[in-house]
C-alpha cells in the first residue's frame, strides 16, 4: 500500500503537526490502496507562512523567469503522465483510456495554454489616449488558497495552480481527500521542476478542518474553490471575515436543447455520451435533454439504445467503457435520486437502481435514462453527478428556453439545431456561462464558469490569469521618462 503521509511545505516534504491518517479507497473494488494524512489548522499556518515569505521574491520575478519555470513544469509533467494516469484511475475510478487521453492529458493542455497566455498578457498599459499619464498595472493578489475536487483532479489543479504562479502569486493547495494521489504526484512534479521553496505548498485534509482554516486565514489573500454549491457557500462565508477575494466553480444542471431540425440521432447520441462521460461526474454534463415534441419519441428510443450500448467495466481494462463513481457516499446519493425519479412518476427507460449485471462490488452505477420528466422533479433540479439523464419534452422555442433557465444553476447550455439563426438566438437567451452549439468543442483558452449558483469568476485563458491579479491605477505616470 502506498504511504504518502507528508505534506509539501516550503520546498520540503514534512510530517503533519498532529498525525491523523486516512485510507484512500479504490472505488472499483472498495479496497484501500494508499494512506495519506489529514492536516489541521497548524499545518495550514506553516504552509501560509512559507507562501507569504516566498511571495516577496516570487512576485518580483520577471515574466521570462516565470515562463522558464512553467516550461520546465510542462516538460516534467509530460514525462510523468503515465504515472498520473494510473494515479487518477486508482483514486477516482476513471478507466485507463479516459485517464490517459483526457484526465491526465488535460493537465498538460492547460499548462501549455497558460504559457501561451502569459507570453501575451499585458501587465501594464496606458489607460487611454485621452489619459496618457494614467497607467493601469496588474499585480499578483498575494497568497492564494486553492481547493480542488475529485472528479477532474488535474483539470482543476492546473486551472488554479498554474495561472496563480504564472502571474506571481504563491499558493497553498488542498486537493480532495477522496482523490488526493494525483495531487501528491503533482507536488512531486513541481518539486522536480525546481520552483523556489514556498511558491507551491500542499496540505491534505477535509473541508471542515483544512478548508475552513484556509478560508478564514488572514494570511491568505484569495480563495479559489471548485466543488459543490453547499461547500462553496461555506468557503464564501468563512472568507468574508477577512474580506478576501473568492472565486467559485460550482455545480450545474445543464440543459441540452434538441430541436426537430437537427440531426436527431447524432444529437441525441452525442448528448447521452457527454452526459455519461466520466461516469456522469462532470459539473458541465448535459443532464437535462429538452426535446421538441414532434421528435420526442424518436429521441427517447435513440437515448435508450445509447444507454443500453454503454458498457460499464473495470477501470484497469482498456476500452471506451465507463467506470465506477468515486465513493460509497456518491453511490448512495445517486441510488437515492434514481429512486426519487421513479417515485415522482418519471418513466424509467433504461437502467435503474442497483449495480449493473456482473458487478457485486465496487461503486458501479447502471447507465440510466428517465423520460417524461417535469422540470420540478428532483432529478431535473438536483445535480445527480452520475450517469443519469432526464428527458423533457417541449413545444416551442420560448418554452424550451424557459425550461432551460428554470434552475438555480447556470454553468453550461447545449443547443442542437440545423438553423444557425436559431442557434445564435437561443445561445444569447440561455442564462449560462457557456453554450455549445451542435457539439462544437470549446477552443483553447476559452473561459470556464457559470451564472447564478454555478459560481463566481472564470477559469482558463486570460480570464484565468486575471482572476489572480489586482488592478492598480496610477496617475502622473510620465510616459516619456
Amino acid at each position: 500500500m502506498l504511504r504518502k503521509t507528508d505534506f509539501f511545505i516550503d520546498g520540503r516534504w514534512v510530517a503533519p503537526v498532529t498525525p491523523k491518517e486516512l485510507e484512500v479507497i479504490n472505488p472499483a473494488d472498495e479496497q484501500p490502496f494508499a494512506v495519506i494524512s489529514l492536516g489541521s489548522s497548524a499545518d495550514v499556518d506553516k504552509a501560509v507562512a512559507a507562501a507569504r515569505q516566498a511571495f516577496e521574491n516570487w512576485s518580483r520575478t520577471g515574466r521570462e523567469e516565470r515562463l522558464a519555470y512553467l516550461e520546465k513544469l510542462l516538460e516534467v509533467y509530460k514525462k510523468r503522465m503515465p504515472e498520473m494516469s494510473k494515479a487518477i484511475s486508482s483514486e477516482m475510478g476513471a478507466p485507463m483510456k479516459l485517464a490517459t487521453e483526457a484526465q491526465a492529458s488535460v493537465g498538460a493542455y492547460h499548462i501549455k495554454n497558460f504559457i501561451r497566455e502569459l507570453k501575451e498578457f499585458e501587465f501594464e498599459h496606458q489607460l487611454s489616449e485621452i489619459a496618457p499619464n494614467d497607467r493601469i498595472v496588474h499585480e499578483p493578489i498575494g497568497v492564494c488558497g486553492l481547493i480542488t475536487p475529485w472528479n477532474w483532479p488535474m483539470n482543476q489543479v492546473t486551472l488554479k495552480v498554474v495561472p496563480a504562479i504564472a502571474v506571481g502569486c504563491t499558493v497553498v493547495l488542498k486537493p480532495s481527500e477522496i482523490a488526493p494521489m494525483s495531487s501528491m504526484l503533482f507536488a512531486e512534479i513541481m518539486e522536480e521542476a525546481g520552483f523556489p521553496a514556498g511558491v507551491f505548498n500542499l496540505v491534505n485534509g477535509d473541508g471542515p478542518s483544512v478548508g475552513e482554516a484556509m478560508s478564514r486565514h488572514p494570511g491568505i489573500d484569495m480563495m479559489s474553490f471548485t466543488g459543490s454549491t453547499r461547500a462553496g457557500v461555506a468557503v464564501t462565508r468563512a472568507s468574508a471575515e477577512t474580506v478576501k477575494r473568492v472565486t467559485l466553480e460550482l455545480g450545474g444542471k445543464s440543459p441540452n436543447i434538441v430541436f426537430a431540425d437537427s440531426d436527431v440521432p447524432a444529437a441525441v447520441r452525442r448528448g447521452v455520451a457527454h452526459c455519461f462521460e466520466n461516469t456522469g461526474q462532470s459539473c458541465n454534463a448535459p443532464t437535462r435533454m429538452l426535446v421538441e415534441r414532434s421528435i420526442y419519441d424518436q429521441a427517447v428510443e435513440v437515448a435508450r439504445e445509447a444507454a443500453d450500448e454503454t458498457k460499464v467495466g473495470n477501470p484497469v481494462e482498456d476500452g471506451g467503457h465507463i467506470g465506477p463513481v468515486v465513493s460509497a457516499a456518491q453511490f448512495d446519493k445517486i441510488q437515492g435520486l434514481i429512486e426519487a425519479g421513479i417515485k415522482e412518476g418519471a418513466r424509467l427507460v433504461a437502467g435503474g437502481t442497483g449495480r449493473p449485471e456482473g458487478f457485486n462490488r465496487g461503486y458501479f452505477v447502471r447507465p440510466t435514462i428517465f423520460a417524461d420528466v417535469s422540470n420540478d422533479m428532483r432529478i431535473a433540479q438536483e445535480e445527480v453527478f452520475g450517469p443519469v439523464l432526464a428527458m423533457i419534452p417541449f413545444d416551442t422555442e420560448d418554452q424550451a428556453i424557459e425550461i432551460a433557465n428554470d434552475t438555480p444553476y447556470g454553468l453550461s447550455g447545449y443547443v442542437q439545431t440545423g438553423s444557425q439563426e436559431r442557434a445564435h438566438r437561443v445561445a444569447r437567451r440561455l442564462r449560462s456561462g457557456m453554450v455549445q452549439i451542435n457539439g462544437a468543442s470549446r477552443g483553447p483558452g476559452s473561459p470556464f464558469g457559470g451564472y447564478k449558483q454555478s459560481g463566481l469568476g472564470r477559469e482558463g485563458g486570460k480570464w484565468g490569469l486575471e482572476d489572480f491579479l489586482e488592478v492598480k491605477s496610477v496617475s502622473g505616470w510620465n510616459t516619456g521618462a
